[in-house]
């Protein structure tokens, strides 16, 4: 019996950040000037006061985000929207804390430092990994919706702390952080800092820059502002995201690569298999089979060290090797006949199915997995519950399970001890 289980309820999304550019930049410190102004605009010109304006904000952002979620990939407008209302919900978390419950900004800063360190490193322990071209499960995306909130309220008590301690002025301040983020630049492209954390830093920055910039334009004369005040120029940088923002989306020039990748793997796929002994069987070649007569795919097979454990011996170690070398000699020839093309394959020196696919995974670019496991009851694979941790990488997952009287290409003893 073959039984076939796809996608374990894994949405197939693409990326849902946009490309870093200068685009991107561009509209993040115009987002973080309007969060520093409409701020003001809706608490003080409107009348709303702080807490109003805050539920309100909070709860535009909250509907913003259930949208953005629900989304397959990336788009400018919804994407944008909630930036710009998580830049105000940020500035108005601080400013709730500093002006209405008398928190002091060394301690917002410290907390919200804390609270985004915090944050980092959930996600790296939880996905090992916090780059922005990756973000295409849930899981992901909510570590970087709340690490963006962590940002903007660091970025507002930072920017003030310094503001208010220094009493820089308005134009310095700004100079201040737009030489902080040359550095930052500096040392990534001449020093070659790491990217991931480059981005993050210059990420920080950008909001008091963008609030150092509001306050500028905004602020009265007498104040050493240009006094354009909050509602001119809320309303004109507004205006100006929407035309960045439109421009986008009918360009895509910020479209990642991840995605333009994605969007031509819709029509040639690169496809892991995942398999011991049961890379062979009947149940596999026939998800090979299904899979080629929905497009054209290229496939590889990996098939897992066979030992029971990581801690063995160097002459085991060799055995178990070619244990899976005699897997891919009977497998391959077999995959090819069904797939009517070539087929490469690998032997993974660990023992852990998830740690021999994330290795692979590093080393290859791959749009869909298949693994195919032993029978239910004697299947190791499906007890520590491999597909749905394989659904994790976010890639599409087909798990097949190989009936009894499939697996007959080895022992029952070899067989299940091929797939551990």
């Amino acid at each position: 019996m073959t039984t076939i289980d796809r996608g374990f309820g894994l949405r197939q999304m693409l990326n849902k950040v946009p490309e870093v550019t200068l685009y991107f930049w561009v509209i993040k410190v115009l987002c973080t000037t309007v969060g520093e102004t409409a701020s003001d605009y809706l608490s003080e010109n409107v009348g709303l006061g702080l807490t109003k304006t805050t539920f309100i904000t909070a709860g535009l952002l909250i509907v913003t985000l259930v949208f953005q979620f629900r989304l397959l990939r990336y788009v400018a407008g919804v994407y944008w929207t909630g930036i710009v209302l998580i830049s105000v919900v940020g500035t108005q978390i601080t400013d709730n804390l500093h002006d209405n419950h008398g928190v002091a900004l060394t301690v917002e800063t410290s907390l919200f430092g804390g609270l985004l360190a915090i944050a980092f490193l959930a996600w790296w322990l939880s996905e090992r990994t916090l780059s922005i071209h990756t973000i295409y499960t849930t899981r992901r995306e909510a570590f970087y919706w709340l690490v963006v909130l962590f940002t903007f309220a660091l970025g507002t008590a930072g920017g003030d702390l310094i503001a208010e301690r220094y009493s820089l002025g308005y134009t310095w301040a700004l100079l201040l952080f737009v030489g902080a983020i040359a550095l930052v630049a500096a040392l990534h492209y001449g020093l070659h800092m790491n990217a991931v954390w480059s981005f993050w830093l210059a990420y920080i920055l950008t909001r008091p820059l963008g609030a150092s910039t509001g306050d500028l334009l905004s602020a009265a004369r007498k104040d050493g502002g240009l006094g354009l005040g909050t509602t001119v120029t809320s309303f004109a940088f507004l205006g100006a995201i929407l035309a960045v923002v439109t421009f986008l989306t009918i360009t895509k020039r910020d479209v990642t690569e991840i995605e333009a990748e994605s969007r031509h793997a819709e029509s040639h796929a690169s496809v892991l298999l995942v398999a011991g002994w049961t890379a062979a069987t009947p149940a596999m070649l026939d998800a090979v089979r299904d899979r080629i007569a929905r497009g054209p795919a290229t496939f590889h097979l990996l098939v897992p060290n066979p030992s029971d454990h990581a801690e063995i011996t160097d002459g085991e170690r060799r055995r178990h090797h070619e244990d899976g070398e005699r897997v891919l000699a009977l497998a391959l020839p077999l995959l090819e006949e069904a797939t009517g093309g070539p087929v490469d394959g690998s032997v993974s020196i660990r023992n852990d199915a998830m740690d021999a696919v994330e290795e692979t995974l590093r080393d290859g670019e791959f749009h869909e997995i298949v693994v195919a496991t032993m029978p239910k009851h004697v299947s190791h694979w499906l007890h520590v519950d491999l597909p749905r941790r394989l659904s994790r990488t976010g890639l599409p997952v087909t798990t097949v399970t190989a009936g009894e009287r499939a697996v007959t290409i080895a022992d029952d003893r070899v067989a299940v001890a091929a797939e551990r």
